[in-house]
C-alpha cells in the first residue's frame, strides 16, 4: 500500500505528497469530528476543501479555514477533481462505504472516522478498495495514540507484569451524554444509524485488540435497552421538557444540561452547540421547544441499548471483559490489567504498576505536563500527528490503525453483537 515511490525524477514521499510543501487535506463532513480534526490539522497542513451539506456548518468551517473550496456534497467535491492529497472522511456512518471506497478510486489517502462502516460487509468492501487503489488508510481509533496508551503498551511488553491473563475495562459514557447522543440524538436508532456498540465502543473493542497483542478467538455479549422507555416515565411526565412539571427534578432535563453549555466550557458547550449552532439563548430555547434535544428522554423513538456486557477469549487463552453504561459521570475509561507477576490499573491518565514481588505500587502519570481539552486524552492529536507524518515521510507504518488492524478489530464488534442477539457464543474466523 505504498505508492509514488522516492526517485531523482519525482521527489515525493511513499504515499505521494511532494517534498518541501505541506499536505493538503480536504475534508468530508465538518460536523464535531470533521472540524476537530480539520483544526488539529491546521498548523501543519493546508486545508483547501470541505464539503458539508448543512450551511450553518459550512459557514462555521470556512470562518475557521478562510481559503477552501466549499461544497455541499462530498460527490460534488470529488466531482471537482483532485484537489488534495488525503482526505477526511466524517459524513454519517451509513455514508461512509460510499466516500471511503469512491475516494481511494480516485487516489486519495483516507483518514476515516469511526466507525468504518455500519456492517461488516461494507468495511471489508473498504479494505478492499484502498489495497485495490494503493491508498493508505488511517481509521480514527483515536485510543491508540494517546500517551496513556503508549505508556500502557510499553510496560506489557517489556513484561512489567509478565505475561498478560485477563483485561476488566469499562467505558462510562455519562448519563447526560447517552441521553444526548443515543436517546435523543443521531445514533438513537439502529435502522437510521447503527447499534450502540459499533457506534460508541468499537473504540474500546479495538483498544483492547491493541493493548492485548493477539487475535479474537471468540465473544460473548449481554445487554438491552432497560431504562430510557415510556413505563420508566415519572408521573406526570410530558413528552417535551419545557412543558414537563417534573422538569426541575429530573436528571436528564434538556433545559438544564443545554443552559448550562451556553456560558460553560467543555464537553456541555461542545454538546449545546449541537442543539443550537448559533449559541444564543433563543437559538436554544427554539431547540428545546421544537428541536428532538427537547424531547423527554422515556418519549423518544430510541432503540439502541443503554447497558451492555462483551466477553472475548483471545488467542493463547487471555480474556477481557467490556462493560458499556450510560448510567455514570462523566469521566475517564478505567481498565485493570491482570498478569502472572502483577497488576496494572488505570483510568486514562494514571497507571498504577503493582508487582507480586515486591508488594508494592508504582503510580506513573502518563501526561505530567499535559492540561488538555481533548476529550480522547491527546488521541485526537496523536492521530492527527500521525496521520500527517505517514504522508509527510511517506511511511504508512506510522499509522497505528491502518485498514487491516481496523477490520479485524470491527469484526469483533459484529461478532459481539451477533452474541447479544442470539444469546450465542461467536467463533471469529482467523
Amino acid at each position: 500500500m505504498i505508492r509514488g515511490m522516492t526517485t531523482p525524477a519525482n521527489l515525493t514521499s511513499h504515499i505521494g505528497v511532494p517534498l518541501g510543501r505541506p499536505p493538503r487535506i480536504a475534508v468530508a463532513g465538518a460536523g464535531g469530528r470533521g472540524s476537530t480534526y480539520a483544526a488539529l490539522a491546521a498548523g501543519s497542513a493546508e486545508i483547501v476543501a470541505v464539503a458539508e451539506p448543512r450551511a450553518h456548518h459550512r459557514w462555521a468551517f470556512t470562518e475557521r479555514h478562510a481559503s477552501v473550496a466549499v461544497h455541499e456534497s462530498w460527490q460534488d467535491m470529488l466531482a471537482a477533481g483532485r484537489v488534495a492529497d488525503a482526505v477526511i472522511i466524517a459524513t454519517q456512518d451509513a455514508d461512509h462505504v460510499a466516500a471511503a471506497t469512491a475516494f481511494a478510486a480516485a487516489g486519495y489517502d483516507i483518514l476515516l472516522e469511526k466507525p468504518m462502516a455500519t456492517d461488516e460487509a461494507d468495511c471489508a468492501a473498504i479494505v478492499a478498495a484502498v489495497e485495490r487503489a494503493g491508498v493508505t488508510m488511517a481509521v480514527c481509533h483515536v485510543l491508540r495514540y494517546t500517551p496513556y496508551t503508549r505508556a500502557l503498551k510499553s510496560l506489557l511488553d517489556s513484561g512489567k507484569i509478565g505475561e498478560l491473563v485477563a483485561v476488566q475495562h469499562r467505558e462510562p459514557v455519562g448519563f447526560w451524554h447517552f441521553a444526548h447522543s443515543f436517546v435523543r440524538g443521531n445514533w438513537r436508532r439502529t435502522d437510521e444509524s447503527t447499534f450502540l456498540l459499533l457506534s460508541k465502543s468499537c473504540h474500546d473493542l479495538d483498544w483492547l485488540s491493541h493493548v492485548i497483542g493477539r487475535p479474537a478467538a471468540r465473544v460473548s455479549s449481554f445487554g438491552s435497552l432497560t431504562h430510557f422507555r415510556p413505563e420508566a416515565a415519572p408521573a406526570g411526565a410530558t413528552d417535551r421538557c419545557v412543558t414537563c412539571p417534573v422538569e426541575p427534578t429530573c436528571a436528564y432535563s434538556a433545559p438544564r444540561i443545554y443552559r448550562a453549555g451556553l456560558t460553560g466550557d467543555g464537553p456541555q458547550r461542545y454538546f449545546t452547540g449541537i442543539v443550537a449552532p448559533m449559541m444564543t439563548s433563543p437559538d436554544l430555547e427554539t431547540a428545546l421547544r421544537e428541536g428532538p434535544y427537547g424531547r423527554c428522554v422515556y418519549a423518544c423513538d430510541n432503540d439502541v441499548v443503554d447497558h451492555q456486557v462483551v466477553n472475548v477469549e483471545y488467542e493463547g487463552g487471555a480474556t477481557a471483559s467490556f462493560t458499556l453504561s450510560a448510567f455514570t459521570p462523566m469521566e475517564s475509561r478505567h481498565t485493570a490489567l491482570f498478569g502472572t507477576q502483577g497488576e496494572i490499573r488505570g483510568d486514562g491518565r494514571w497507571l498504577h504498576v503493582y508487582d507480586f514481588h515486591t508488594q508494592r505500587i508504582e503510580s506513573i502519570n502518563t501526561m505530567p505536563n499535559t492540561t488538555t481539552a481533548d476529550p480522547h486524552d491527546g488521541g485526537d492529536q496523536g492521530l492527527i500527528t500521525a496521520f500527517l507524518a505517514a504522508l509527510r515521510q511517506g511511511d504508512p507504518t506510522l499509522i497505528l490503525s491502518g485498514a487491516k488492524e481496523s477490520l479485524a478489530s470491527h469484526r469483533i464488534v459484529f461478532a459481539a453483537e451477533q452474541a447479544r442477539l442470539t444469546g450465542s457464543v461467536v467463533e471469529i474466523p482467523g
